[in-house]
């Protein structure tokens, strides 16, 4: 590898650094706002762990999918799926952002991410089904473990990322898993309103 190419992944890692300051709609257990870096490092830490149960998937390429599914959101932020706004294509910004964030690798690089993104968007591969289901486990898993405002849309998580979930027996039993915890909190929240 030559200084010009090494000096462009710097360049790159430098700017992807931005996914640490960008904050999501979820918060941690003890009420931060959550960081997108760190929503990505626990949805590859949910693959590592759930590798044996998947023995058909190419872990490489899923844990890969994982690193950069948010990638563009270093540029633009991340917006809560409960918050977007149907009449804009908020894939289309995120790999417009992605295509910028990008520019300093070699080409090389950039058609290998830009190709584990697309698939990922697509949902068409059986990695790609199993990282968006994952993803959106990981994100309703945070909801329910962090520190949230009152009037928090546990509603909302209870029918989210279903047509992912539902895909894969394992990620189904996660999911129902998942939904229980959803719906304890759920009754408590309207317990509290209540009262």
């Amino acid at each position: 590898m030559n200084n010009t190419d090494m000096l462009g992944i710097l360049d790159f890692l430098r700017h992807a650094e931005q996914l640490k300051n960008t904050l999501r709609n979820a918060h941690t257990s003890n009420g931060r706002q959550e960081s997108t870096a760190e929503h990505t490092w626990r949805l590859c830490l949910m693959v590592m762990m759930f590798e044996k149960e998947l023995p058909e998937i190419d872990h490489g390429r899923l844990m890969k999918m994982c690193v950069i599914h948010d990638l563009g959101e270093a540029i633009s932020g991340d917006i809560a799926a409960i918050h977007q706004d149907p009449n804009v294509d908020k894939s289309q910004q995120e790999r417009e952002d992605l295509l910028t964030l990008m520019q300093p690798l070699p080409s090389s690089l950039q058609d290998t991410i830009l190709e584990l993104w697309d698939e990922y968007e697509q949902a068409a591969t059986p990695e790609a089904k199993i990282a968006k289901g994952l993803d959106k486990l990981e994100t309703m898993i945070q909801h329910n473990q962090g520190q949230n405002p009152s009037d928090f849309n546990y509603g909302f998580n209870l029918t989210y990322g279903k047509q992912y979930t539902d895909q894969s027996p394992l990620l189904a039993a996660i999911r129902a898993l998942v939904d229980q915890d959803t719906e304890y909190h759920h009754a408590e929240q309207q317990r509290a309103v209540g009262s």
